[in-house]
C-alpha cells in the first residue's frame, strides 16, 4: 500500500505537499477549496503552476481530494440537487488543473426519499454531468458510508446499483473507509471478517473497481452506524487490520490514507505512516496490546 494522510491546506494548497513531504507521505489527500462553502475561488494560474511544480519534485506521488461536503446528489431539492452537480463539475475541473488523480465523493443522503429512490438520483445526477467530466483525466470515486441518518453507500449494494445505472461506470471507482465499512455492520477486526467483507466485495462491486483506502480505525462499535473516526490501532478495530491490509497483495499498488488527525497537534501524521509501514514488514499478526510507537 501506498501509506499517506490529509494533510491541511492551510496557507494554500500547496502547503498540503509539504505537509505531506515532512510526513513521509507516498499518497496525498486535500481540500483544494473550503469543504464546507458553496463558493469556488479560482486558485489562479501561478498557484496552479507551483502546485504541479512541487508535486512533480515529489515523484507525482498519487494525489486525492475529497469533494465538498455539502454535496449531494441523492437531494430532493431541485436547486440543491442542481447546485451539487454544478460544485462537483467545479471540483473535478479544479483537480484536473492541479494534477489531482482522484475526486473522493460520498454519495449522497436520500433525505427520505427512501433509498432506492436515493441511489436513482445519484445515478441520475452523475449521467447529468457525464458530458463535463469525462473528457478529464481525474477519475471519481465514490465513498463507503457509515449509514449514518439517510447516507446512502454504507451497503456494498447500493454502491453496486449507482455504478450499474451510471454510463460512465468506467471511469468511476470506489473509495473504501475502514471506519465507515465497520460502523455499516462489516467485521473487519477478525481474520474471517476481513476474508467475508472483501469476498462480498468482490462479489458485489468487484475489485477491479477499488482504487483507494481511507484508513480509520473506529470509536463506535460494529455496526454502530455512526461516522466516527479514531487513530489506527486506538479503536474497536485495532492493529491486525492494518497489517492484513498492508500485507494482501491485491491492495500493494492502493493509496491508502490516513484521516484522523494525530491527538496531539505536535506529532505529524508521520508517526502512524511510519506505523503502518512497519506493520507492513512484519510477518506475524501483532498483538492486540498497545504499539510502542504510541
Amino acid at each position: 500500500m501506498l501509506f499517506g494522510a490529509h494533510e491541511s491546506i492551510e496557507g494554500g494548497v500547496v502547503c498540503a505537499l509539504e505537509r505531506g513531504r515532512v510526513d513521509a507521505c507516498q499518497a496525498i489527500q486535500l481540500f483544494t477549496k473550503n469543504s464546507n462553502s458553496w463558493r469556488e475561488p479560482s486558485l489562479g494560474e501561478k498557484k496552479i503552476a507551483l502546485f504541479r511544480s512541487e508535486h512533480k519534485k515529489m515523484g507525482a506521488l498519487p494525489l486525492l481530494t475529497h469533494a465538498n461536503y455539502l454535496i449531494n446528489l441523492a437531494a430532493q431539492k431541485e436547486d440543491v440537487w442542481e447546485r451539487s452537480q454544478k460544485a462537483l463539475i467545479a471540483e473535478m475541473i479544479r483537480s484536473e488543473a492541479l494534477g489531482i488523480h482522484f475526486v473522493v465523493l460520498h454519495p449522497g443522503a436520500h433525505m427520505g426519499l427512501g433509498i432506492q429512490a436515493g441511489v436513482a438520483r445519484v445515478a441520475a445526477a452523475l449521467n447529468q454531468i457525464e458530458g463535463h467530466v469525462t473528457c478529464l483525466n481525474v477519475r471519481l470515486l465514490l465513498e463507503n458510508t457509515a449509514g449514518q441518518g439517510t447516507c446512502l453507500g454504507h451497503r456494498f449494494e447500493e454502491l453496486a446499483q449507482i455504478l450499474e445505472r451510471v454510463s460512465w461506470r468506467d471511469r468511476i471507482g470506489i473509495c473504501f473507509d475502514t471506519q465507515h465499512a465497520f460502523a455499516a455492520g462489516y467485521d473487519l477486526s477478525t481474520a474471517e471478517g476481513y476474508q467475508a467483507t472483501f469476498d462480498e466485495f468482490n462479489r458485489v462491486v468487484g475489485l477491479a473497481s477499488l482504487c483507494a483506502f481511507h484508513l480509520n480505525d473506529s470509536k463506535k462499535p460494529l455496526g454502530s452506524r455512526v461516522d466516527r473516526h479514531e487513530n489506527i490501532g486506538k479503536g474497536h478495530l485495532g492493529l491486525p487490520l492494518f497489517w492484513r491490509l498492508g500485507r494482501d497483495d491485491r491492495f500493494n499498488h492502493l493509496p491508502a490514507v490516513l484521516e484522523t488527525a494525530p491527538r496531539d497537534p505536535n506529532i505529524p501524521f508521520k508517526k502512524e505512516i511510519s506505523l503502518l509501514n512497519s506493520l507492513q514488514r512484519e510477518e506475524s499478526i501483532p498483538s492486540l496490546a498497545p504499539h510502542p510507537l504510541f
